[in-house]
């Protein structure tokens, strides 16, 4: 499989509010990532972008998996995997309109 064609994955803000505001988790509003992490899986060789996939960890709580995607759509199984992202709350910033 091919990398599909690119487009614009941007939204504006009253979108983006209003599909936080349907989420059907209302404990875990969120997670964070710090930029050296998704720099380090980005910086790999032949890494074209990143898929994420929703998962539940030893205890139940939700999670996500990042993983890097090569040139031909396919996940880098063999480099830089992630989870364990910092979850909002309590890690959530200010109140606005995304976690509120």
């Amino acid at each position: 499989m091919a990398l599909p064609p690119p487009r614009s994955h941007r939204i504006t803000l009253a979108e983006a509010a209003e599909q936080t505001g349907r989420r059907p988790n209302k404990a875990l509003k969120g997670g964070m990532f710090l930029r050296k992490d998704l720099d380090d899986l980005l910086a790999q060789p032949g890494c074209s972008g990143l898929r994420f996939y929703y998962g539940q960890d030893k205890s139940g709580a939700s999670s996500l998996i990042l993983v890097g995607v090569d040139a031909d759509g396919n996940d880098m199984e063999d480099g830089v995997l992630m989870d364990v992202h910092y979850p909002c709350p309590p890690v959530c910033g200010d109140a606005n309109s995304l976690n509120t």
